[in-house]
């Protein structure tokens, strides 16, 4: 289980990085420029605070990986682990619009690969949780 918790925590690491070239690929220059200034700022607050929260849990994936997996305190921080990220999946086939993926090549692998990887995280998560 502890090397799930490394791959995990290297993911989220990059995941949470990952998230400094969304205002470049995703054009919000001009994108959120359509918003009131409240909504745009509240884009960018939120996405930092997003990838810093997936930061922190990437970094205590990998430097207490043995406390999440054999304390009681691991347990429940993994049972919350598990419902963001099953969270995370569910929104990622609720939440957002087939029509953003449906019938584009990139689009739809990338939709499928982080179906796979929510999956997989939270399927760690949950499985840490009731073991």
């Amino acid at each position: 289980m502890e090397i799930h918790f490394n791959i995990i925590g290297a993911i989220l690491i990059i995941l949470a990085f990952a998230h400094m070239i969304f205002p470049f690929y995703f054009n919000w220059t001009n994108e959120l420029q359509k918003l009131s200034l409240v909504n745009r700022q509240m884009m960018k607050v939120h996405t930092i605070f997003i990838a810093l929260t997936v930061l922190l849990m990437g970094l205590l994936c990998l430097t207490s990986s043995k406390d999440l997996i054999d304390t009681n305190l691991g347990k429940t921080i993994s049972l919350g682990f598990a419902f963001f990220w099953t969270i995370r999946l569910l929104i990622q086939f609720f939440g957002y619009s087939s029509l953003l993926w449906k019938g584009k090549k990139f689009e739809t692998i990338v939709h499928i690969i982080f179906s796979i990887l929510w999956i997989y995280i939270s399927g760690v998560f949950w499985l840490n949780y009731f073991q």
